[in-house]
């Protein structure tokens, strides 16, 4: 999965997942990777991602790099029947804010519980 998409510059990045490393990465148009958002299998390992941080190299900070990476995701995960738990407070924030639009269009999350919040401790 490689998308295209326009930054607030006008300039093309790309979202595409790394499945080895568990995140969604953003790339510049020079092909540096200038962000990720990591995700961990929830406890329904097939079906859940429990998406706990999410980074954006200060160097590409307001071209609203961290905005396109979480609504791609999010895009990618109701695509996929993949339910989100979201730890990471931009997907927190995101999801409090269009939640309703997310579930209408046939997008699944949950909020975290304990047992998700065991799994990213154990990470860390």
């Amino acid at each position: 999965m490689v998308k295209t998409f326009e930054d607030n510059t006008g300039a093309e990045v790309t979202v595409s997942i790394n499945e080895a490393t568990r995140a969604y990465d953003i790339a510049v148009a020079d092909g540096t990777v200038a962000g990720h958002a990591y995700f961990l299998p929830g406890p329904e390992a097939e079906t859940e991602r429990i998406f706990h941080h999410t980074v954006v190299d200060e160097q590409f900070g307001g071209r609203g790099l961290s905005k396109i990476l979480v609504a791609e995701a999010l895009d990618d995960s109701r695509e996929r029947g993949i339910t989100v738990v979201p730890v990471c407070p931009l997907f927190v924030k995101k999801l409090q804010e269009a939640g309703d639009d997310y579930t209408a269009q046939g997008g699944k999350y949950r909020n975290a519980t304990g047992a998700d919040m065991d799994i990213v401790k154990s990470q860390e």
